[in-house]
């Protein structure tokens, strides 16, 4: 009896055992893997925009423009409010301006104060000053006024260079007459050309914004979030005269020249490479043979300008001035807005597939107008377009006898046909043409329709239909 028992116990504790140490040796169940945190892409992240400070920076510089217009209404009138009265013959008018000097000196719009005979300034803290104009500007839609005052708050430039497209940035200005108005939006587009300014040597490059702009914001500040003014409101595009989705405002780094020069000598000192531009198409790729998409296309070089003595020629694509990169026409035009007559530029550029760098001694309008071939050359109003004889040189160029050269092109038949600066007229209603004189004689005889023959470089020809009614 005692054996069995003691068999039964032992039998017991060896089960007991191998139980435990099978137990031992199994591995527990591991537990269900964590899932990992999935994290964005590594893009430059920035916390949430705060304007107040750019706001408070911005609000006490900006000043409020109310002007009186005697006689006719001004024809550049964007951001005018005119008396809907009729038979009144004195328009008032609301703009903006910006501070830029402690001693008084404002920078606005052309538009807000051309034709004024009274212009009346009122400043963040509600005082009021007489201003008188220092200089204005058509050619980039800039004035300078000055009113008699000391310590005031100013606006500090900006780089406009460094704005980027998407850019947080503020319009601070006066609306519908509510002064000290801030609205905010991004930067859409730069170097935009909208053809608003109607001068000769025009400079249009604007920067393009989403930020709301109503009549009476022209003039004022456009301002990034740092609370620098990197450009002057100046236009809307709407159907309706408000704000439907896009503002343009001339970029700081033309407006600080301006100023600049208005303040110092009355006028702009506005300097001139002598070249006439367009986009770079992909027409006028293939024709240059350049190995670039963008850039500025040289369709003419005027006789004795900056230009032509640096060697640049027709059909030359010019992609960087100073070591700044052209993209476009407009971006070319803004680049050399900014130098006075007398400056030395690198100029790099294609001539066909091969690269070349010149350094070009820049001009003044007069040297331009004044040269021996621009003095040769003549209005044409039938035309809306001023021509010249073709010089030997050119002759040769084209392989042509004769001809009458296009120097520019202004509002009227030819630039509604679509007839750019550079075209040779050889034929006018199939009569040849070799003066001007003969030209004005057949417009003179003619009435509706006429075809003008011609061509734009050697083999290029090119037929335009066109109405003088």
């Amino acid at each position: 009896m005692r054996s069995l028992l003691g068999n039964a116990a032992v039998a017991i504790l060896a089960s007991l055992l191998t139980w435990w140490l099978v137990r031992e040796k199994t591995p527990a169940p591991s537990p269900l893997p964590l899932t990992q945190p999935v994290f964005p892409a590594k893009w430059e992240i920035h916390p949430p925009a705060d304007f107040t400070v750019a706001a408070q920076m911005a609000m006490p510089a900006v000043v409020h423009i109310r002007t009186r217009t005697t006689g006719n209404m001004p024809a550049f009138h964007r951001f005018f409010l005119p008396d809907e009265e009729e038979g009144d013959l004195s328009f008032p008018g609301s703009g903006s301006g910006v501070i830029i000097s402690p001693d008084g000196y404002i920078l606005t719009c052309n538009h807000v104060i051309e034709n004024a005979s009274s212009i009346q300034v009122t400043l963040y803290d509600n005082r009021s000053f007489r201003a008188s104009v220092v200089g204005t500007d058509p050619s980039t839609d800039l004035a300078l006024l000055k009113i008699n005052a000391e310590g005031l708050p100013v606006l500090e430039f900006g780089d406009s260079d460094q704005l980027r497209v998407g850019e947080w940035v503020l319009a601070v200005g006066n609306p519908f007459n509510l002064t000290s108005t801030v609205t905010a939006g991004i930067v859409s587009a730069k170097g935009r050309t909208l053809g608003l300014l109607k001068e000769k040597f025009r400079v249009e490059s604007f920067i393009q914004t989403d930020a709301a702009v109503n009549p009476g914001n022209s003039g004022g500040a456009l301002v990034d979030i740092h609370g620098k003014l990197v450009g002057i409101n100046s236009a809307i595009a709407s159907m309706t005269g408000t704000f439907a989705g896009y503002s343009f405002a001339i970029p700081a780094n033309i407006a600080k020249k301006v100023a600049e020069d208005l303040r110092s000598y009355g006028k702009v000192q506005r300097a001139f490479l002598g070249v006439q531009v367009e986009p770079l198409s992909a027409e006028s790729q293939k024709e240059s043979g350049a190995p670039v998409s963008q850039g500025a296309y040289v369709r003419d070089v005027y006789g004795g300008s900056a230009a032509e003595e640096a060697g640049l020629k027709a059909g030359d694509v010019i992609v960087e001035i100073e070591g700044k990169p052209v993209r476009s026409a407009a971006e070319l035009t803004e680049l050399i807005a900014r130098h006075r007559p007398g400056d030395r530029i690198k100029v790099v550029y294609y001539r066909g597939e091969k690269r070349y760098e010149a350094t070009v001694r820049l001009k003044g309008r007069s040297s331009e107008e004044n040269s021996p071939r621009a003095e040769n050359s003549t209005f044409l109003p039938n035309l809306g377009a001023r021509l010249r004889p073709l010089s030997e040189e050119e002759k040769d160029l084209l392989s042509v006898s004769y001809g009458l050269k296009v120097i520019s092109v202004s509002p009227g038949p030819l630039e509604e046909a679509g007839v750019r600066p550079g075209f040779v007229i050889t034929a006018i209603d199939r009569k040849p043409v070799k003066t001007v004189e003969e030209a004005q004689a057949i417009l003179n005889q003619s009435e509706g329709g006429l075809l003008l023959e011609g061509l734009y470089r050697k083999g290029e020809k090119a037929y335009y239909a066109i109405s003088l009614n």
